[in-house]
């Protein structure tokens, strides 16, 4: 038998047409042998003159949507072939990426809009390139019987697409067409409605109807984003007063309503298909879709249903999920009829089933780079290779914290952080959790070694952890939410475990600190295993506790107080019950000490203004006061340090006595984002030059503020500045540092 390799392939190479690809460059190059996919990835038997460039091109000319992560060859006696060949899958278990779901390609988009071909005007049109993957995965390895598509036999002319080499179906495990794929349909009140279905829907749509349409990883909830009052009954039924609406629309439809970099417009139209933050700019749109906001999140079709759609609606469309504020997105057919009929007045539905709960993912393009909010469809599973020094680690298991929940799972050298789950706190919610982490670690093949979590005892996710790890008898490593933030931006910057300690500047709203009290304004030395506060924010009480995270006017009360402005805060907030609160800070009672720099920027933007009584929504009040500092430039307000402590008293007072005398708000709002910059990140560049440190690392949700970064990047200017790309900074990153933390300590360095 002929002498050859023995090639393995490891990282995103299933569900991403790399076995067609490999057996084209066979027949290219000459290549004898086969391919097939296993537990580990991908395998290859083969044997050639041009084995060497065969090797190369493995990577350098890999599919679009493949990331090969490594490539192990060793030599082996291939046996004799009459050419090369795709070959069945082997083997159980999971140690190769998933991949996410991806937009339509372009040739799927031209080819459901061409009158000629087979698929046009289908709404399930894929290839190697494009369409779903994660969310119709049961099992791996990756193949159409372990998909959601193997109740779909392919028909003939599928099936010969499938088994041709020449054409870009081959092995396309979700292939379908009209005559033997997926079906689509439009129903009102439980009755399939007898028209086609996606000129109904556009006519419904334009009438000022609501319709839930099930995409890629769940439903949406349109309407149309022009007309006013669809969109205030949307927001009256989804029960939504004022957080902002998604929008789908083509790329010209957003130039007409935003301002769109090419980088931007680049970044909208990759496989994953985010959700886009962008400037306001052009033709207005219905005012309710994102109340006072400068920017508005848009983002492309990513399915060929929404292509369809918006082709037959010829307008931009609110996209939100397919919900009722506070619970999970409904991804089931049975599901949304229960959930969703006293939102939308029909339903655009198929029968493919999706097997995965996926939102939409949301992004951000800074100066700094991507800025990831919300890692959803189209991002998720993608793994992360883990930093140099942890080639030992563990298999951890760590499960985030109560807000924008996400579990981490590590196994072989990589993080894999799922995918959004949503806050904890609904019953719904949680069991969504549990059902992701039971997923999770079926489709991974995932049995830890040692479980992670948040420290706060009140954490649905905390007390899980702790009963599943005595139950299991596993370790346990509770860590501090905030050293999980810094060990989360260091895992997404590639941080090395033997490099130098960092200062991390961790701004949010409220985690539980190692001595008891509610952290969130903090400057933390350290690296992975460990860390320590350095500095902070001075602490002021929470007066009624999660009453405060609700209400930012209790915080100016507790603000004010503190820094000796009880007479100011008496004036600004006539009509609160401020001595009955005075009385339980007190005494104590319900009004915890916090840090918080995200309970800061509620009290100042109750001082201007800008906050309602209560928050409908997480962080209103900080957007509000974010939408305003991004207008102008300003000197900063001063701040004090006194030892540890960054007292904000002096920046209230220099801000009210420029209120008193009618400084635009827009100045106030940026000297104190200014101030805050300067006053959080000078300690930090003293620790770098002071040797002490070798990086500063930003984290944290108060990150997500592209006003508060800019300043922050400013003040550090000639410092190495560590930022996650990859990963969100708020709560949705904080299981992926939880997991580095653990097996930081759990193995040697």
């Amino acid at each position: 038998m002929p002498a050859g390799r023995r090639i393995r392939v490891r990282g995103q190479v299933q569900g991403v047409g790399f076995r067609p690809f490999v057996w084209q460059l066979a027949q290219r190059m000459g290549i004898a042998g086969e391919v097939f996919n296993d537990a580990e990835g991908v395998l290859i038997l083969a044997t050639g003159r041009a084995l060497d460039p065969f090797e190369a091109a493995l990577s350098t000319e890999a599919p679009p949507l493949a990331r090969v992560e490594q490539i192990e060859s060793t030599p082996a006696t291939v046996a004799a072939t009459d050419g090369f060949h795709i070959t069945a899958s082997r083997g159980a278990g999971a140690e190769t990426g998933v991949a996410p779901d991806a937009a339509t390609c372009p040739d799927c988009l031209a080819e459901i809009r061409d009158p000629a071909a087979r698929r046009f005007g289908y709404a399930f049109t894929n290839c190697t390139r494009c369409g779903p993957r994660f969310s119709i995965l049961k099992a791996l390895p990756y193949d159409r019987a372990q998909t959601a598509m193997a109740v779909f036999p392919m028909c003939p002319a599928c099936r010969a697409e499938y088994e041709d080499p020449a054409d870009r179906r081959f092995h396309a495990q979700p292939i379908a067409c009209p005559a033997c794929g997926p079906q689509l349909w439009l129903e009102v009140a439980g009755q399939e409605v007898p028209a086609d279905p996606i000129p109904e829907a556009a006519t419904r749509l334009h009438a000022g109807e609501i319709l839930a349409i099930k995409g890629l990883g769940g439903f949406h909830l349109a309407c149309d984003a022009r007309n006013a009052g669809a969109v205030a009954r949307l927001r009256a039924r989804k029960h939504r007063p004022a957080k902002p609406f998604a929008l789908m629309g083509t790329l010209a439809m957003i130039r007409a309503h935003a301002r769109l970099t090419e980088a931007e417009a680049a970044r909208l139209a990759a496989p994953a298909a985010p959700i886009l933050l962008l400037p306001r700019a052009g033709a207005p749109l219905a005012e309710a879709v994102a109340p006072g906001q400068p920017t508005l999140g848009w983002m492309l079709p990513a399915t060929p249903l929404h292509h369809l759609l918006l082709d037959a609606f010829a307008g931009p469309l609110v996209m939100t999920s397919g919900n009722r504020s506070g619970e999970p997105q409904a991804f089931a057919n049975d599901e949304a009829r229960a959930r969703l009929v006293p939102i939308a007045d029909a339903f655009l539905m198929h029968d493919r089933d999706v097997l995965r709960r996926l939102d939409d993912g949301v992004e951000r393009l800074l100066p700094s780079g991507p800025l990831i909010l919300r890692r959803a469809r189209g991002r998720a599973p993608e793994a992360l290779a883990l930093p140099e020094g942890f080639e030992a680690a563990p298999r951890v298991l760590s499960l985030g914290g109560q807000m924008k929940g996400a579990l981490c799972l590590v196994k072989s050298g990589r993080a894999l952080l799922s995918h959004h789950l949503g806050d904890l706190d609904a019953p719904e919610a949680w069991d969504a959790f549990l059902q992701a982490e039971a997923d999770y670690a079926a489709l991974f093949d995932h049995a830890p070694e040692a479980l992670a979590c948040d420290l706060h005892p009140g954490y649905r996710a905390t007390a899980h952890a702790k009963a599943r790890a005595a139950a299991e008898g596993l370790p346990l490593i509770e860590v501090q939410h905030h050293h999980a933030h810094l060990a989360a931006t260091l895992a997404d910057a590639g941080w090395p475990r033997s490099a130098p300690p960092v200062a991390g500047v961790i701004l949010d709203g409220l985690g539980l600190g190692t001595d008891g009290t509610i952290w969130g304004g903090e400057l933390l030395l350290g690296s992975y295993a460990s860390a320590g506060r350095i500095a902070h924010l001075a602490p002021a009480p929470l007066p009624g506790g999660d009453a405060a995270n609700r209400e930012p006017w209790r915080n100016l009360l507790a603000r004010l107080d503190a820094a000796d402005l009880a007479a100011e805060a008496d004036t600004l907030l006539p009509e609160r019950p401020r001595a009955l609160l005075r009385q339980a800070i007190a005494a104590g009672v319900n009004a915890p000490l916090s840090s918080s720099a995200g309970r800061l920027f509620d009290a100042v933007a109750a001082a201007l203004g800008l906050a309602p009584g209560a928050q409908s929504f997480e962080g209103e009040a900080a957007m509000a006061l974010e939408a305003l500092a991004g207008q102008t430039r300003a000197a900063p307000y001063p701040f004090a340090q006194n030892g540890p402590r960054i007292d904000p008293a002096p920046m209230f007072r220099a801000l009210l006595a420029d209120r008193a005398t009618g400084r635009p708000a827009a100045e106030i709002a940026a000297a104190f984002h200014a101030g805050l910059a300067r006053a959080v990140c000078a300690p930090a560049r003293a620790l770098v030059e002071e040797g002490q440190a070798g990086a500063v690392a930003l984290s944290g949700g108060c990150f997500q503020n592209a006003t508060l970064l800019a300043l922050c990047r400013e003040e550090l200017a000639g410092l190495t500045v560590l930022l996650p790309h990859r990963t969100p900074p708020n709560d949705g990153g904080l299981a992926l540092g939880q997991a580095l933390v653990a097996a930081a300590r759990l193995s040697p360095a």
